[in-house]
């Protein structure tokens, strides 16, 4: 079975086989489109962002079809919600395919997301807060167990956040004063119920999250998970490059660093509003937790 991610700023798709009622992952297959750079002010997508994000489904279709894969699950996130021409794209994307694309509601990638991390968790009765920050969105879930109970998605995703505050491949600390503000501001309406539910532990997922915890352990700043205070030296290294042709954090891909500051910025106004002291990191995720469903371990 298989599962595709057309997440905001990365495709993903990850090929499992049932082996003794357990899920063997066989394959996995990762590009970066940045679909959500491709998102026009009224809507429509960019010409060549669909050029790109549908080559890249063309690779994932032929994939698909030279492994046989028997049950198939392909969903849509964060821009093609948004996308007021959506319907020409998904089209064309089911044929590159070979399979239907499920445009699911913030909501349900919330959901969804918690199912990946809380089966790739160790056991725990308490509750525990996941983060995902992705390309055009962040989801926030608290949940117990396998069951998530709060689920929130905030239109502010590493992407977006870039193009709205760093499009010039600059950086300033007034410009993340910016970013943060705008975080608070979307995180306002939750915050202080969140923090009232509250939670024993908080996990991350996603790229930027992996991309910050990789950084902190590679500068000594932590071993392994995310606080404050290692998010906040990252975010004062990434000021003092002051541009990103001059940006070099070990551990930043250069794929991943042109929408890093748009992501780390996110994770800096999350932390600071929802209050969290220590953030691990979760291999599990929105594909993961589709192909969990599909196998029923919900």
């Amino acid at each position: 079975m298989a599962a595709v991610d057309l997440g905001s700023n990365s495709f993903h798709m990850i090929v499992a086989r049932l082996h003794h009622g357990q899920l063997a992952i066989i394959d996995r297959l990762k590009e970066m489109v940045r679909l959500a750079a491709g998102l026009r002010e009224d809507g429509s997508l960019d010409p060549e962002a669909q050029q790109a994000a549908l080559a890249c489904l063309g690779r994932f279709g032929e994939r698909l079809r030279d492994m046989h894969a028997d049950t198939v699950r392909v969903v849509g996130t964060n821009t093609l919600r948004k996308a007021r021409t959506r319907q020409q794209f998904i089209e064309a994307a089911e044929t590159a395919l070979g399979h239907p694309v499920d445009i699911i509601t913030g909501v349900e990638e919330a959901r969804l997301i918690y199912c990946g991390v809380a089966q790739h968790s160790p056991k725990s009765d308490g509750r525990r807060l996941v983060v995902d920050i992705g390309g055009g969105s962040t989801e926030l879930i608290i949940g117990t167990g396998n069951e998530p109970q709060h689920m929130e998605s905030i239109s502010l995703g590493c992407v977006r956040v870039t193009r709205a505050v760093f499009a010039d491949d600059r950086f300033s600390a007034e410009q993340f004063d910016q970013a943060w503000m705008s975080i608070r501001l979307a995180l306002s309406p939750i915050a202080a119920a969140y923090r009232r539910v509250g939670w024993r532990s908080a996990i991350g997922a996603s790229g930027t999250i992996r991309a910050a915890a990789r950084i902190a352990h590679n500068l000594g700043l932590s071993d392994g998970t995310l606080t404050p205070e290692a998010v906040r030296d990252i975010t004062d290294r990434i000021v003092a490059a002051k541009r990103l042709s001059k940006l070099s954090l070990p551990g930043l891909s250069e794929q991943r660093a042109p929408v890093f500051a748009g992501g780390i910025a996110i994770l800096g106004g999350v932390m600071d509003s929802l209050g969290i002291a220590e953030m691990t990191v979760s291999d599990g995720a929105l594909r993961e937790g589709v192909l969990y469903e599909m196998l029923g371990a919900t």
